[in-house]
């Protein structure tokens, strides 16, 4: 069907705007690269807990002298341990759901904020994030380990698309290993993509003039490189030592748009012990709500066989 002529002109005006913008798109590619590491606080309330009746004690883990990592932790078994993660520019109540049915089948579950996330400190820091959103793990499972005294249980860690990618590069780092992974949404085997998908989905800000044209051409560019630069990981990780042992389950959605299966399943053949599971109907993130019990039922299977 032919453009009508008010679309033509909106068209047009859009073409010109956003030709108008290209001094400022490099400039705020670079912004939103930024952004995606160290998002803005939000102001809401957060979930708690107690809001779904499980028992919380606060804790606040260093990372560094005058920062930490903000976490709650749930006792349920002593002897099996669960460490839940939350995606990009969210927070850890946002796994509470998770933790639920985890600690409604016995575990005792601990959930945390990466740096710049939700209650934990601030670190401006822009090269090396890989490094450093994984130590923030590393530091969570080392604390329960030794101060909080699960040093004999065996622990499952569970990531969530951007904290999927923190947790699997941390078995990279010396000395750190866990006896399960668990991945929801991803990561995928390419990183650059994953930024051009956050700005189609909607996932980070896009003023008009930027959202069309020349300008997202640019603004897209920078973030994807920049972005990926920032992390100073190799991705995909090598397959060897503790990466090539540790049990691995990939969850991803049929309708995921921001990690599709196709990527996770291209991560997941690289490792001859992962395992893979796409959830029909399901997009980004929303597995658990879509198909609630199917969803806990396999990842409760995978970690019973992981952990005993």
């Amino acid at each position: 069907m032919p453009e009508s002529e008010p679309a033509r002109r909106t068209t047009l005006r859009s073409r010109v705007l956003s030709t108008a913008a290209l001094p400022i798109a490099p400039l705020y590619g670079a912004a939103l690269a930024y952004l995606a590491f160290h998002p803005r606080r939000k102001g809401r309330r957060l979930a708690h807990p107690r809001d779904y009746g499980l028992p919380g004690t606060e804790l606040r883990i260093p990372f560094r002298a005058g920062k930490y990592v903000h976490a709650w932790l749930c006792p349920g078994a002593e002897d099996r341990v669960v460490v839940l993660g939350h995606s990009m520019g969210t927070d850890k109540s946002r796994s509470l759901g998770h933790a639920k049915f985890l600690h409604d089948a016995g575990y005792t579950v601990c959930l945390f904020d990466h740096r710049n996330h939700g209650a934990s400190s601030q670190d401006p820091s822009c090269l090396g994030l890989a490094d450093r959103f994984a130590s923030d793990l590393t530091a969570v499972v080392a604390h329960l380990r030794g101060a909080r005294g699960y040093g004999a249980a065996r622990v499952a860690v569970y990531g969530f698309s951007f904290s999927g990618f923190s947790s699997l590069w941390a078995l990279t780092h010396k000395g750190f290993s866990v006896d399960a992974l668990v991945c929801d949404s991803g990561p995928g085997h390419d990183v650059p993509p994953l930024f051009r998908k956050f700005l189609e989905a909607d996932l980070l800000p896009m003023p008009g003039p930027l959202r069309t044209g020349p300008s997202r051409e640019v603004v897209t560019g920078v973030l994807s490189a920049l972005g990926t630069a920032m992390t100073g990981a190799q991705w995909p990780p090598p397959v060897t030592g503790t990466l090539a042992q540790v049990p691995l389950l990939f969850m991803s959605g049929e309708r995921d748009a921001v990690v599709p299966p196709s990527s996770v399943d291209a991560l997941a053949e690289r490792f001859p012990q992962a395992e893979t599971h796409v959830l029909p109907r399901a997009e980004h993130l929303l597995g658990l709500e879509t198909d609630p019990e199917s969803y806990a039922n396999v990842v409760l299977d995978f970690l019973k066989r992981s952990l005993g």
